[in-house]
């Protein structure tokens, strides 16, 4: 009966620190230059394979029907919310806490960033670095998990 009890007691910490591990979740963006919040991202894996889209827009001066107009790929012109931002990121072979190799779309003037996502302090946030080339030519912004 006790061995029972911590298998379980185990299984479910090994699930909750998987969870932590991962990017997949709710996280919420903040504007680097205002602080204010900006939005809320879903990111889902999909056979080992992350994609992210706009949930909500949190930002009272943007307006909620907002179409992304810079676009330049299929995005041009669909509306922001409900838009695929994040594709094609994977876990990295080298470093079992990152995640790369996609990209990463601002809707704000349609460039699109290769992107590394490492989730940090226990998987609370989730610091995202978009660059061009390498990772050195970049920034990166710190999104806090809502779920």
């Amino acid at each position: 009966m006790k061995l029972s009890f911590w298998a379980v007691v185990l299984g479910v910490m090994s699930v909750c620190a998987a969870a932590q591990g991962t990017p997949v979740g709710l996280w919420k963006t903040v504007d680097d230059h205002t602080g204010r919040d900006k939005s809320q991202i879903r990111i889902v894996e999909d056979h080992g394979v992350l994609f992210g889209r706009v949930e909500k827009l949190l930002d009272p001066e943007v307006k909620s029907g907002i179409v992304c107009d810079l676009c330049t790929d299929d995005r041009k012109d669909k509306p922001v919310l409900g838009m695929t931002v994040i594709r094609n990121v994977k876990h990295s072979d080298k470093d079992p806490a990152v995640w790369e190799g996609g990209d990463i779309l601002d809707p704000k003037n349609g460039n699109v960033y290769r992107v590394r996502m490492t989730p940090v302090e226990s998987g609370k946030k989730l610091e995202v670095r978009g660059f061009i080339g390498a990772p050195v030519f970049g920034r990166t912004q710190t999104w806090i998990r809502i779920e």
